[in-house]
C-alpha cells in the first residue's frame, strides 16, 4: 500500500514545539539527536504485527502512538526531514498454535508449522491465506482511522530479495549472532537453535533445526531433514529461509534502516538482544521505548490468540474512534485495564479536552491530548449533553429507542435534535447500545 498524505502542520507550533513536555515530544527529541549525529536525510518509523491472530487494540495502539511521535518529530524539525511509517507483518512466521477465536480450527490444526501466508483462510475464500486475511483486517482498520503508513509483508520482503543483503550478512556473522542468543536459551533449545529457519521444500513447513554446515561464499546453509535424515543444502536468500523472530527483528532494523520502533514491556529483553544483533550486523539499533501492557478484566495480558480483552470492533460499537486514540495517548508507561467499563470515561474525557483546546495558547495546546490525536487539526464539537448524562438518561428512562431518548435530551438542551447535533445523535446510539449490553 502506498502511504496516504500526511496531515499538514500549522507552522505556528514550530517555535513552541522545542519546549513541549508531552511524551511524544520526549521520544521525538531522541530522533532529532540521531539525525543531527548521522546527517541522514530521512527517518523511518516501524511497527510490527504478528498475524497469527485477529488484530486487536494493542496492535492499533502501536500505530497510533508511533504516529504521535512522528508528528512531534515533524514539528521539532519544522517538517524539513521526510518521514515514513512502515507497518510490517510477520506473515511468513510458522503457525505455532491454533487461535481459539477463529472458525474451522480443525483445518488450521492440519497446517501447524506452515507459514501464515500459506495457511488457508479459515473465515472464507476471500483471501488466499490466513495471514493475508488478518493483514486485510488490520489495514482496513488503519485506513478507517486515516493513518499515513506503508504496509509491508514479510513474505513479500523475503521472497522478493529485499532482505537478501541482510541475510547474507547474518550468515557472515553467524557465530557472533549465536554467541548473543545461546546464553539466553535452555540446554535443550541451545542444541537445536539457529537464527535461520529453512522452509522445507518437501512439506512447506518452517523448520526449527540446527545447522550442520554453512558456506558464506555460496550463501548457503545445510541441515538434516527432520523426517528423512537427509542432508539438505539451501540458500539463505530468495525466501528459502526466514529468521527466528529476535534475529528477524534485527534483520528488519538493519535491512530497512529503521530509526524508531516502540515495543511492549514484555519485550524489553528481546529489544536488547535484537539491538545487539543489529550491531553485530554492522547497523545501529532504532530509538524507542517500552510501553506497559494492556490487561483484560481479570488483569491478564491481552493475547491475539486468546482473543481476550477488547477487540477493535468492540470499542467502536460503543464509542467514537477519537476516544480510543485518547486511551492510547494517556500514560503509555502505566499498565491499564482495557475492558468495556473504561469506555464511558474515555468518551467524556476526549470531548472535555477537545472543548478546551481553542481557549488555550499554542504551548498549552501541545500538551492537550487532542492535539496529538488530530495532529493539531482538532475539530469543534457542540455537545450540550455529556456521555455520562446520556447513560444516566438511558438508565432512568429505560429507553432503548433513540427518539424516546431525544425527548428527554430536549429538556436539557432545548432545540437540539438529530439534525442539529449529529455527533450527539451518534453518542445517543452508543449510549443505548452500551446500556443494553452492560447495564
Amino acid at each position: 500500500m502506498s502511504e496516504q498524505t500526511l496531515p499538514a502542520l500549522d507552522p505556528v507550533f514550530f517555535d513552541v514545539a522545542p519546549h513541549a513536555k508531552a511524551w511524544p515530544f520526549e521520544q521525538a527529541r531522541a530522533l532529532v539527536k540521531r539525525v543531527e549525529q548521522t546527517g541522514q536525510s530521512e527517518v523511518l518509523f516501524e511497527t510490527g504485527y504478528g498475524p497469527s491472530g485477529l488484530p486487536h487494540i494493542g496492535t492499533f495502539g502501536e500505530v497510533a502512538r508511533t504516529t504521535m511521535v512522528r508528528t512531534a518529530f515533524r514539528l521539532l524539525t519544522r517538517d524539513q526531514v521526510p518521514t515514513r511509517l512502515v507497518c510490517f507483518s510477520d506473515d511468513m512466521d510458522g503457525l505455532r498454535k491454533v487461535p481459539t477465536n477463529v472458525p474451522n480450527r480443525e483445518m488450521l490444526e492440519a497446517c501447524l508449522g506452515m507459514p501464515l501466508s500459506r495457511v488457508p483462510d479459515p473465515f472464507s475464500n476471500e483471501y488466499p491465506s490466513f495471514g493475508q486475511a488478518n493483514n486485510a483486517r488490520l489495514m482496513a482498520f488503519l485506513n478507517q482511522f486515516g493513518f499515513a503508513y506503508e504496509f509491508a509483508s514479510a513474505t513479500d520482503y523475503y521472497t522478493s530479495g529485499r532482505l537478501d543483503d541482510g541475510l547474507l550478512r547474518m550468515l557472515a556473522v553467524y557465530d557472533e549472532v549465536m554467541e548473543i542468543i545461546l546464553p539466553t536459551l535452555g540446554a535443550e533449545r541451545q542444541a537445536t537453535y539457529s537464527p535461520f529457519l529453512p522452509i522445507s521444500p518437501r512439506t512447506g513447513q518452517v523448520l526449527q533445526v540446527p545447522m550442520i554446515a554453512r558456506d558464506v561464499a555460496r550463501g548457503t546453509i545445510t541441515y538434516l531433514d527432520p523426517h528423512t535424515g537427509e542432508a539438505m543444502e539451501t540458500r539463505v536468500t530468495g525466501g528459502a529461509v526466514k529468521c527466528q523472530w529476535k534475529a528477524d527483528w534485527a534483520l528488519r532494523w538493519f535491512s530497512l534502516g529503521v530509526d524508531y520502533e516502540m515495543a511492549g514491556k514484555d519485550l524489553i529483553d528481546s529489544v536488547k538482544l535484537s539491538s545487539r544483533i543489529v550491531k553485530a550486523l554492522g547497523g545501529t539499533p532504532p530509538e524507542g521505548f517500552n510501553y506497559e501492557l494492556f490487561l483484560d478484566e481479570n488483569g491478564q495480558k491481552i493475547s491475539k490468540s486468546k482473543g481476550n480483552g477488547l477487540g477493535i470492533e468492540d470499542w467502536l460499537t460503543y464509542a467514537s474512534p477519537e476516544s480510543l486514540s485518547l486511551f492510547m495517548f494517556q500514560k503509555p508507561k502505566a499498565a491499564k485495564r482495557l475492558y468495556f467499563d473504561v469506555i464511558p470515561r474515555a468518551v467524556d474525557e476526549y470531548y472535555s479536552f477537545a472543548g478546551s483546546f481553542r481557549g488555550q495558547d499554542h504551548a498549552a495546546q501541545l500538551e492537550n491530548p487532542t492535539f496529538h490525536i488530530h495532529a493539531g487539526q482538532v475539530p469543534s464539537h457542540d455537545l450540550p449533553v455529556s456521555f455520562a448524562l446520556l447513560m444516566n438518561l438511558v438508565s432512568a428512562a429505560n429507553a432503548e429507542d433513540m427518539q424516546v431518548l431525544w425527548g428527554f435530551i430536549s429538556r436539557y438542551a432545548p432545540g437540539a435534535g438529530p439534525d442539529t447535533h449529529p455527533e450527539l445523535d451518534n453518542l445517543v446510539g452508543f449510549a443505548i447500545r452500551y446500556f443494553h449490553d452492560f447495564v
